[in-house]
């Protein structure tokens, strides 16, 4: 025996056979077993580093150990996936989730916004988002975007003002009862004014670059920047009409509330033309697996909205919006009500689980597979789902698999061919 070798080694190696069956653990440079009293502090420590419902990194089967440095612990318990809760998950898969509560919000005379843009959620190439409030009579001030933007309120009530190049117009009042969505198209004037004493809603633009210099244009900037000759000339009005348009613009201004109506030599954008859905109009789609509905709102039934389409969903607690991906865009997601979590898979046995919870913002990307699932026993959750096409697509796992010779799902995925043929064929979408 070598005179270098450890004492422990010595120790150990002296043992006799049958001892090393029980489970031998080293302390202080000893041989013990669990029952040894030197080591009840030592196991009593490692059962106190709690798990993924303490906001701690450890899976209780042997696999990490407790957060000992700075942490956010109310941001840890909220996202128990980050921390490694969910086993599946595997690769790596940059963030798709942003919250509202993370942007800066801009405080304004008669409200608020605050906005998700691509250099918060750097995957959200297709769509960018924010939210806007406005107090009674307010008014987020004329102007156009180089693109298009798409609204729902989920508070309050407002009135939208819009005129196209031909003249038309339409002044619209939207109630959060009635489930309504706008849709204005790149280039087209509009305004919003609050009617309620606080009214809150959600905006959507098909670019998620939006904060981009020359995308958004205020009446008033114009104005400003405008010599004071030419718009006198322009409009016929004497040059010291304008000495009082405010510069820098106000975005949002305290206003009060006068007579809406306006007419239009040119008519009115409605029918197929009008930027206004009312959702409350059609019952939501109740569909076969049960567990909740879908509000589709696509050019298919609001065809002024050629390249954002949405669907507003609700979960009942429980309940999954199916395995699914959609091939023509990305998804983006505004979360209203409830909990929820959802596993994104990109391709190339990557996959990563998130955790989502009212004001979440989320992007799957383009032909992602996915799901979603109400994580809250007791509370629906609702989220909206916007993609940058025309129409609203999906392709559902469960139905491609049920659609396709047994024989060769049953072989590629090592289950038996019974289990196949018994896959339903009609696409649940939602599953109680």
């Amino acid at each position: 025996m070598k005179l270098h070798q450890p004492l422990t080694s010595v120790l150990l190696a002296l043992l006799p056979v049958h001892s090393l069956a029980n489970p031998i653990e080293l302390r202080d440079g000893l041989p013990s077993n669990r029952g040894s009293k030197h080591l009840r502090p030592v196991l009593e420590r490692r059962q106190s580093a709690g798990g993924f419902a303490q906001g701690q990194p450890v899976d209780g089967k042997g696999k990490g150990a407790p957060l000992l440095g700075g942490t956010n612990k109310g941001l840890d318990l909220q996202n128990p996936d980050n921390l490694g809760a969910q086993s599946t998950d595997n690769g790596v898969v940059v963030n798709l989730k942003w919250s509202f509560s993370d942007s800066k919000t801009r405080l304004l005379n008669g409200g608020w916004v605050r906005e998700q843009v691509i250099t918060d959620l750097p995957a959200s190439h297709d769509i960018a988002g924010a939210q806007q409030h406005l107090t009674k009579g307010s008014i987020r001030e004329l102007h156009w975007h180089r693109v298009a933007e798409w609204g729902y309120v989920y508070a309050g009530q407002i009135a939208i003002g819009a005129v196209d190049e031909d003249g038309r117009n339409q002044v619209e009042i939207l109630n959060v009862g009635d489930i309504c969505t706008r849709y204005f198209p790149k280039g087209e004037a509009h305004v919003i004014q609050g009617l309620a004493d606080q009214s809150e809603y959600l905006l959507v633009f098909d670019d998620g670059n939006f904060d981009a210099s020359g995308t958004t244009f205020n009446v008033d900037d114009w104005i400003a920047h405008t010599p004071k000759h030419i718009l006198a000339k322009n409009f016929g009005v004497n040059e010291s009409v304008f000495a009082t348009v405010l510069s820098p613009n106000p975005y949002i201004l305290n206003a009060t509330l006068l007579d809406l109506s306006i007419d239009s030599p040119n008519g009115k954008l409605d029918g197929n033309a009008s930027y206004v859905y009312k959702a409350s109009q059609e019952n939501a789609t109740e569909v076969p697996g049960g567990g909740g509905t879908i509000h589709i709102v696509d050019s298919r039934n609001f065809p002024a909205s050629k390249t954002i389409a949405a669907s507003i969903v609700t979960l009942k607690p429980g309940a999954l919006r199916e395995l699914h991906w959609h091939p023509n865009a990305e998804e983006w997601l505004y979360f209203s009500q409830g909990t929820a979590r959802a596993t994104v898979f990109i391709g190339n046995a990557a996959a990563r689980t998130f955790d989502f919870t009212a004001g979440d913002t989320a992007v799957f990307p383009d032909n992602a597979g996915h799901y979603v699932e109400n994580t809250s026993e007791d509370e629906d959750l609702v989220w909206i789902e916007i993609y940058k096409s025309d129409r609203v697509v999906d392709i559902s796992l469960t139905q491609w698999l049920a659609l396709t010779p047994p024989g060769i799902v049953a072989s590629t995925l090592k289950i038996p061919i019974e289990v196949v043929e018994s896959l339903k064929k009609e696409k649940q979408t939602i599953i109680a």
